[in-house]
């Protein structure tokens, strides 16, 4: 009987550090995903931001150009 426990056990055991261990891979994916999502955020926001300065550059040129 003793035996049939411990095997039980180890094969608890072995079934949770498999577990423990597709985790731990499942978390590394999410995490880099999360990553290169906020990555590509920033970056949308900082070429946002140039798109805007150049549409005001542009607007500015017009002017001066209309004017003269």
């Amino acid at each position: 009987m003793s035996d049939n426990t411990g095997s039980n056990i180890e094969t608890l055991k072995e079934r949770i550090d498999l577990l423990i261990k597709r985790f731990d891979e499942q978390k590394g994916i999410i995490n880099s995903y999360v990553g290169r999502e906020r990555d590509w955020k920033q970056n949308k926001i900082i070429q946002s931001k140039e798109i805007s300065e150049l549409k005001n550059q542009i607007e500015i040129l017009t002017t001066k150009v209309s004017d003269e």
